[in-house]
């Protein structure tokens, strides 16, 4: 009998030209959180085409769709996403900063691919089901505003996770290997002041200013920077200085909050000192300040039972093979990075594995393209950044990997990255990607006692330290403006 392994091999590389085409044009459409309309079509008329049901405008999101297939229980989900990020726009395969649109959005974190891999996983994993003829539903999830928007904690809020037992999902990286840290909660919120305009040379006195205050917040929560737990982060961005004018005392500004660290309580205490900072203020320049609340996610909560799963699928699928353009390509983006952008890189692969990961990271300091996969080992390391898949964890087991997509030593966000991803090098990590997740899904349909051991480690977590959504009912998605 054929295994899973080799099915879900041959289904994805039969279909390697349509998966790669998709990923490209959503390349060529970048749409940033919550305005990707272009990109989410694309996917769901696919998923259709495919045989799957999709429900569009999914949590009262109009850029979220659930496609489905089969019926009954497991309910094994994929997660995808598809936004890009502003000011990142680059011509792909350049190793230089040539953007097509000058100031324009671009994929520079590979999201093209992560929803892609997702979608050719899920037709895989449809396929089986049904020459199988087994009871068992298979979803794609399309998750908009991964980006500072939190669309995952959205759609966990609205309940569109409620019946599912399990998802998976990857990330494209430099490498091949498992997503095994937790990474920090955070809050965004912005803080809009209020105060009277005044001519600033005639009669400044009159005047009462909002930047005024922004400045002292900024400073304030700066401070506050030393006063806080060591693994926290606190980022701000002035998204209204008040005009162009400094001969007019601004009226109105205000500035956006990140607010990070490992525990959402912990986030959520630092952002009740943010506020007293934001009212301290308003107090010193006589302004009023509102609070505007944009979005929240939870840590990640790592599922062993699940990694291991997903950790032995890539174990049994090939890895990418590179041929000499794609090593002389990544040749040429690596002379553009710096030795801290690649020290960087080697740090996140370490810390995936503890001492076996850092011995993996400094065997692989001269690799341009590794097709070779980290070693797993469950940590309590963090991870310094956040992702939405966090909320979807405390919900359901989840388990994600990395998939090689680019040059090792290549910064996220970067226009590197945009280059490098709608080439041959990104391709071949996004199809290994969508490989490991189908088999990853298939291995939780065939076999039910290794389900119900990760629906259980996560039940046991949860009843020591319960999930509570961190986006209040009230907050809407926010566009980013």
């Amino acid at each position: 009998m054929t295994t899973i392994y080799q099915f879900v091999d041959d289904e994805i590389e039969a279909k390697r030209g349509e998966f790669t085409a998709i990923a490209d044009d959503i390349w060529d459409h970048p749409e940033t959180r919550f305005e990707e309309h272009w990109s989410a079509e694309r996917l769901a008329c696919a998923l259709e085409a495919e045989g799957f049901s999709v429900e569009r405008n999914a949590g009262n999101i109009e850029t979220a769709f659930v496609a489905s297939f089969g019926s009954g229980h497991p309910v094994i989900a994929l997660l995808g996403e598809y936004d890009a990020l502003a000011g990142l726009n680059q011509c792909s395969g350049e190793a230089s900063p040539e953007p097509l649109v000058k100031n324009a959005n671009g994929h520079g974190c590979g999201h093209n691919l992560l929803g892609t891999a997702a979608f050719a996983g899920a037709v895989a994993v449809k396929n089986w089901l049904e020459q199988h003829a087994v009871q068992g539903t298979v979803r794609f999830y399309g998750c908009p505003g991964e980006e500072g928007g939190s669309g995952k904690t959205f759609m966990v809020r609205e309940g569109l996770f409620d019946d599912v037992d399990a998802a998976v999902t990857w990330h494209p990286e430099a490498y091949a290997g498992m997503f095994s840290t937790r990474s920090l909660a955070n809050i965004q919120v912005a803080y809009r002041f209020h105060g009277v305009a005044a001519h600033a040379a005639n009669s400044p006195h009159l005047g009462r200013s909002a930047l005024d205050a922004v400045t002292l917040m900024t400073t304030g929560t700066n401070f506050l920077n030393e006063h806080i737990i060591e693994k926290a982060r606190v980022h701000y961005a002035i998204t209204n200085g008040g005009g162009i004018s400094p001969n007019v005392v601004q009226a109105q500004a205000e500035v956006l909050y990140l607010i990070r660290a490992p525990e959402m309580a912990q986030a959520q205490h630092i952002y009740e000192r943010i506020n007293k900072v934001a009212e301290g203020a308003a107090l010193m320049t006589e302004t009023t300040v509102n609070t505007r609340f944009e979005k929240a996610c939870s840590s990640y909560l790592p599922n062993r039972q699940l990694e291991n799963v997903m950790y032995e699928a890539m174990e049994a699928l090939e890895l990418p093979q590179w041929n000499e353009e794609e090593l002389t390509f990544a040749k040429k983006i690596r002379a553009t990075l710096s030795e801290s952008d690649l020290q960087n890189s080697l740090n996140n692969i370490a810390n995936t594995a503890n001492d076996e990961g850092k011995a993996f990271a400094r065997r692989h300091r001269a690799t341009l393209l590794i097709n070779e996969i980290a070693p797993y080992a469950a940590n309590d390391n963090i991870l310094p950044g956040s992702t939405d898949v966090g909320d979807v964890s405390w919900k359901v087991p989840v388990a994600q990997c990395f998939s090689p997509c680019f040059t090792v030593g290549t910064p996220l966000h970067t226009w590197q990255l945009v280059s490098q991803g709608r080439t041959s090098i990104a391709h071949k990590g996004m199809l290994y990607a969508g490989k490991v997740m189908a088999a990853t899904a298939l291995q939780l349909f065939i076999n039910p006692e290794t389900l119900k051991a990760c629906q259980s480690e996560l039940h046991a977590q949860l009843a020591e330290r319960p999930y509570q959504c961190p986006i209040p009912k009230n907050v809407t998605p926010s566009l980013l403006r």
